[in-house]
């Protein structure tokens, strides 16, 4: 498809578009302004960079061995900008604590400081982009037990306390460097296989070795600090600490933002119905887009009904400048960089689709009790050309259109990555 015919095809949708009272150009403008976090750990299975590197463990678990993964900092930073160069907009880089760099010296994770992120600065305020950041609570001998911040043993809560107040620094840190609040989210695989007796008493350890990690205040034009839940997974089938209602109450108490991950609920609950009502508690909220398959997978993200209902709710609520967004899985059966770019890419078409609903006709029908018309005009709409519009913003973006994308990561595999050792 020739620019020519990509202009004659955007300009004959913003027309029908317009019909329905939808600006396509005011769409495409708020997208501009959507940055969409890219998750470290897809490029190296979650593995990091630390000088003992230890065995996935509390639930994490990677499948797969497709050929080169990066195996240091500097071949997932050229990864990263590969697949920004294959995405339209301006994207975000999210690292984990596990993924410093400390030229071959030990440094355990209550021990973490700044200057082994400097690379990290250094390299995304070359690039303009902004970074966020993570606490790294498994895969480490000190949470065997299946628990962190709610362990019986003080040591260990210490111990994962400090970690995350380290983390905290970092981040803070990290968002004044580059201008724009760093965003660390806190997630910690604290569990059980079979059903506790006293489920209470370690919720209220969590509460509060919480309140100590948040102990110091930082400006929020720094670091925003963000909780994550999660119903179970592996090794916490019967039981999750940081549970939903744990969590969100947790999260609006202390004003923090609440992280909603597409994997961490029961396969038939509806997150997209979450964002209206803690929106109207809670200034701010995380998205980590994922895709479930039977439990929490974390399979590439891809263009499902449960993605383009989220990012419905997210538009609907007037709230894309209050939500952040970020990608949450990991794929190590396919090309890693294409699995980057496939879920960042279907976000995206999500939330362009949201914003080229015609939502004040749809309300407007909706207010005279007309669910008829907005039944058959919401079904109707989905035939509108929006793909047309999405290959304009690809075009105006410098990023290939439909799947030209994969013809580049393939080249950079024969290239790049099969040349790994």
């Amino acid at each position: 498809m020739n620019t020519k015919s990509i202009n004659q095809r955007y300009d004959e949708a913003k027309s029908m578009y317009a019909e329905y009272g939808v600006d396509t150009d005011k769409a495409i403008q708020n997208m501009q302004s959507v940055e969409i976090s890219l998750q470290c750990w897809q490029g190296d299975d979650v593995v990091g960079f630390e000088v003992d590197e230890k065995g996935l463990s509390g639930g994490i678990m990677t499948t797969g061995n497709y050929p080169g993964k990066a195996k240091n900092a500097d071949e997932l930073r050229n990864d990263y900008e590969k697949a920004f160069s294959l995405i339209p907009g301006k994207q975000r880089a999210n690292i984990h604590a596990i993924y410093l760099e400390t030229d071959g010296k030990f440094v355990d994770r209550d021990q973490i400081e700044l200057k082994y992120f400097k690379n990290w600065i250094d390299w995304a305020k070359q690039k303009k982009i902004a970074l966020d950041f993570n606490t790294s609570m498994f895969s480490h001998a000190k949470a065997a037990s299946g628990y962190t911040i709610s362990d019986y043993d003080p040591a260990i809560r210490d111990f994962w306390i400090e970690h995350a107040k380290r983390c905290r620094d970092i981040a803070a840190k990290m968002g004044e460097a580059q201008g724009k609040s760093c965003l660390l989210n806190h997630w910690m695989p604290d569990g059980s296989k079979d059903a506790p007796v006293d489920r209470f008493a370690r919720r209220k350890l969590f509460i509060q070795s919480m309140d100590r990690i948040l102990d110091k205040e930082y400006s929020k034009d720094f670091v925003l600090d963000a909780l994550e839940s999660k119903l179970f997974g592996i090794g916490v089938e019967s039981f999750t600490v940081g549970s939903a209602e744990t969590v969100l109450g947790y999260a609006i108490s202390r004003n923090i933002l609440v992280t909603y991950d597409l994997g961490h609920f029961h396969p038939t609950e509806s997150i997209a119905d979450k964002i209206s009502s803690t929106l109207l508690y809670a200034d701010r909220l995380l998205l980590h887009t994922s895709r479930g398959v039977r439990w929490d997978s974390d399979h590439v993200v891809i263009q499902t009904d449960d993605l383009f209902a989220l990012m419905q709710e997210v538009v609907r609520a007037d709230a894309l400048s209050r939500v952040n967004i970020a990608l949450d899985f990991f794929d190590a059966s396919i090309n890693r960089l294409a699995a980057w770019i496939i879920g960042t890419r279907a976000t995206q078409k999500a939330i362009l689709f949201a914003l080229l609903e015609p939502h004040e006709l749809l309300l407007g029908k909706e207010e005279e009790g007309d669910t008829t018309a907005r039944l058959a005009l919401l079904d109707e709409f989905k035939n509108l050309p929006w793909s047309d519009v999405w290959n304009y913003y690809c075009e105006i973006s410098g990023a290939p259109l439909g799947d030209k994308w994969l013809d580049e990561v393939k080249k950079y595999e024969k290239d790049v990555l099969f040349k790994r050792k």
